[in-house]
């Protein structure tokens, strides 16, 4: 009986102390380890660091002692971006127009503004290939394409306002870029909302720039990432920006080293990336400038009924940056 006893005692003991292994008792409550790195590639209309990142594995270089793979999402179009993101299939949102992350923040997407992807009003236009129109004022009763509730449409009411006109001046109608240059092309719209290379090429076939965004809007597009993903893995959300960081800055010191991947994966000429890219401003540091804009940008979606006004956020309160990644918020 004695020896039935010790035994049984030994037994308990073991159970009570995970039958004698070294391994701890996992945390319910701790994320799982991560293994995929999930986030969206947008080369357009000229995203030079996203282009640089992609070619020369730069973020698989900087996860790979991690064990981290990453996956690249072709997802263009914001609302897609932050619909796979609210579902938890998109991790960051490398390159995404301030109006949807708003748009997407003030319908319950639990994500924030990390950094400032790009600045660069000069590569968004309003063209017209209509003798008769010479000026945005001309636009008065004539038909604009264009898609709706981007950075082109805000650029579009932000013009007309200037001349004393508003949105219902106009015969606005809804299209994608390339559906907007075919309809320019065509005739059947008088002026189009075109960025980037679409834009280029129309002008290079004899289309007329009414205005750009210079003096209008900043065309702030952000990067964004989910809020539990910061959270969870606020390292990795540190290692992505430094090493986007470290992107920006090679790319400042020498820009034309990098114009062959540039031409190579948009189908310009190394011309016309060279002129393009004066366009653009990619330092990644949020400043209150970029606020503002950001805040300019919720006035107009508010103004135009794409956002209800009780629906309105707060934009300080989306935005965390890297030294506040692992804090509470």
């Amino acid at each position: 009986m004695k020896k039935i006893f010790a035994l049984l005692l030994t037994l308990c003991s073991l159970l009570a102390f995970g039958c004698g292994s070294n391994t701890p008792t996992a945390d319910k409550g701790a994320a799982p380890k991560l293994t995929a790195l999930n986030l969206t590639y947008v080369k357009s209309p000229l995203n030079i660091p996203s282009i640089i990142e992609k070619r020369r594995n730069v973020f698989e270089n900087a996860f790979k002692a991690d064990g981290i793979t990453v996956k690249y999402s072709d997802l263009n179009a914001g609302p897609k971006q932050t619909q796979a993101m609210a579902a938890g299939q998109i991790d960051i949102c490398h390159a995404l127009g301030g109006t949807s992350a708003i748009l997407a923040a003030a319908n319950g997407v639990d994500l924030k503004i990390v950094g400032i992807y790009s600045r660069a009003p000069k590569a968004f236009n309003i063209i017209t290939r209509n003798p008769n129109v010479r000026s945005v004022k001309d636009l008065k009763g004539k038909t604009v394409a264009g898609p709706k509730g981007t950075i082109l449409h805000q650029l579009l009411i932000a013009a007309l306002k200037r001349e004393g006109l508003t949105i219902n001046d106009v015969k606005f109608v809804s299209m994608g870029i390339p559906e907007t240059a075919a309809a320019l092309a065509g005739g059947s719209a008088d002026a189009g909302l075109l960025a980037g290379p679409a834009a280029l090429k129309m002008t290079n076939d004899g289309a007329r720039i009414l205005t750009t965004g210079q003096g209008l809007l900043d065309a702030t597009i952000v990067i964004a990432m989910r809020n539990d993903f910061i959270k969870n893995y606020p390292e990795q959300a540190r290692k992505f920006m430094d090493a986007h960081r470290k992107v920006i800055s090679d790319y400042k010191k020498d820009p034309k080293g990098f114009y062959g991947d540039a031409s190579e994966e948009t189908g310009l000429t190394i011309q016309q990336v060279d002129l393009m890219a004066k366009w653009y401003n990619f330092e990644p540091s949020i400043s209150d400038s970029d606020i503002k804009d950001l805040e300019a940008t919720q006035n107009f979606l508010i103004q135009t009924g794409m956002l209800e006004e009780s629906k309105k956020v707060d934009i300080r309160k989306i935005i965390t940056t890297e030294n506040q990644f692992g804090k509470k918020n």
